[in-house]
């Protein structure tokens, strides 16, 4: 067998020398190659052990990639039947699963042509929970390159359309999920959110999107962005899908280091409580964000009167910080994307977590074809290079230290109220960018709705988004945010909002 670690030649050797900004002899080349050699031999003795991977259960093929009216927005990236258990909570249900999660034996791109090919070897922890439950898994779905857009035209196969509309945006980072449960293909459909990724296509398709408390549900085996924003949860298109899909993917898995002594409840107990005596606060800063369009602002201040007419007290707020969150999220994000998902890739280093080796080495390739990254990936990796070979990662620590801050604030409200209310995004979706489109307004259409979803990707509360009107014929999506690990309050109150009518009329 061949090895996999060589022995650095000597001028591999003055490379990673001068990299390091060290002065080296003949002699000092020929002395470290010498030491190194017991550091080879173990590299390689590791190299040839078996990975320590979870074997994959339930029988699959690698499917197919539909075009045509079977994919008429764009949003399926595989379509590949994997059928669970005979009997369990999801037996009957079929989910669709954003094409960040490994299916093992099944490709995965992520979005980005870099990672085309790839075919990951186990499965999430929470696809196999899910098979376990009975649950059908139907395939992949599109979502943007590498997850870095709230819109949805960044995917390297082309733009996911809007399940409402043709031509307009299907939010992101999770948009092939959103469209595929708006359009009623799946029951249900598996988003990620590092910055609002489950919430924001919510509210573009009209579905309901949860972005869980940071570290209830496992994110092993799933593409990391950043770990300390890093979300996986439900979407679906009614309330007690998504409470059932939580209750079935949630809980430690022994390997995701993201998980603190999670707090694990029966959502869909939830269910039918009603919201009488609970006391809403409506942030009044959720409303005055750039590009704040009045009749989301509208839709949702109405939605809120919903509330108050089904038994809750409703009352506005003020949180100040809230408009501040989106700064301190900035280098976590940046640095996190640029550190973490580009040159460690896809994991990094200094966890215990379940590593994919194998897309670890498929995903080193993107140095090779940098070229074809898109626009906003190119941004993030430009920006955050610039930013630690000139300051290296302090930002980074003193976003994470400010981010308690933030964490507080909603706290202080959250003690005297039982949730938060707001627009998930300021605005409805907006048309997708010309092919021809300049790079400001690909980034604009990319960036521009996260404002309002990304304060809690880094405070890590419970966040969800339903919808409760419809302006020019698209969806607008309300967001409830609650404290750590009390889903089942949202669930109570979306619940009860979505059993009050049609939200297409309200």
């Amino acid at each position: 067998m061949a090895l996999a670690v060589h022995l650095p030649t000597p001028d591999q050797l003055r490379d990673a020398a001068d990299e390091c900004g060290l002065s080296l002899t003949d002699d000092d080349v020929a002395s470290f190659r010498g030491l190194m050699q017991d550091s080879v031999n173990a590299y390689n003795a590791v190299a040839a052990m078996p990975d320590e991977l979870p074997p994959v259960r339930y029988p699959r093929t690698p499917g197919y990639q539909p075009s045509g009216e079977e994919n008429s927005r764009n949003a399926w990236y595989r379509k590949a039947v994997v059928k669970g258990a005979s009997r369990g909570k999801l037996k009957g249900k079929t989910v669709a699963l954003k094409d960040n999660i490994m299916l093992a034996g099944v490709p995965m791109m992520n979005g980005s042509s870099t990672l085309d090919g790839f075919v990951p070897d186990f499965d999430a922890t929470i696809v196999t929970r899910m098979l376990d439950a009975g649950a059908e898994i139907a395939g992949k779905v599109h979502c943007e390159s590498f997850c870095m857009s709230g819109g949805s035209h960044t995917n390297s196969t082309g733009p996911v359309h809007n399940p409402h509309k043709m031509g307009y945006s299907a939010g992101g980072s999770s948009s092939g999920s959103g469209v595929v449960v708006a359009l009623g293909e799946v029951d249900m459909a598996i988003g990620g959110d590092q910055g609002g990724s489950i919430r924001m296509p919510s509210s573009f398709c009209g579905t309901y999107g949860m972005k869980p408390t940071w570290g209830l549900v496992p994110y092993t085996g799933i593409m990391p962005i950043e770990i300390f924003v890093d979300h996986t949860g439900p979407m679906t298109a009614n309330v007690a899908d998504n409470a059932l899909l939580l209750e079935v993917i949630a809980g430690d898995d022994g390997y995701d280091p993201r998980i603190k002594a999670p707090k694990v409840q029966e959502y869909t107990k939830a269910l039918g409580g009603g919201v009488k005596g609970m006391k809403i606060g409506i942030v009044r800063e959720g409303f005055v964000q750039p590009g704040a369009e009045a009749a989301v602002n509208e839709s949702v201040k109405e939605a809120a009167k919903r509330f108050a007419a089904l038994g809750a007290t409703v009352e506005e707020i003020s949180i100040p910080m809230h408009l501040a969150a989106g700064a301190v999220w900035m280098p976590i994000g940046t640095e996190g994307m640029t550190q973490t998902m580009m040159y460690g890739d896809g994991y990094g280093l200094s966890r215990s977590d379940l590593y994919s080796t194998a897309l670890m080495q498929y995903h080193r390739g993107w140095r090779g074809q940098a070229d074809s990254l898109s626009e906003t990936t190119k941004l993030m990796l430009l920006f955050g290079t610039y930013i630690h070979n000139n300051f290296g990662p302090r930002f980074y620590g003193k976003a994470v230290n400010l981010s308690r801050r933030v964490t507080a604030a909603y706290d202080k409200a959250l003690a005297e109220y039982d949730l938060l209310l707001m627009p998930t995004t300021p605005m409805k979706a907006t048309k997708l960018p010309d092919a021809d489109a300049s790079r400001e307004d690909y980034v604009a259409r990319a960036f521009e709705m996260i404002t309002n979803t990304a304060p809690f990707d880094i405070t890590h509360h419970p966040a969800m988004s339903l919808p409760c009107g419809m302006v020019d014929g698209l969806p607008v999506g309300l967001m409830l945010v609650g404290k750590h690990f009390d889903e089942p309050t949202i669930y109570r109150a979306a619940h009860a909002f979505e059993q009050s009518g049609d939200w297409k009329t309200f």
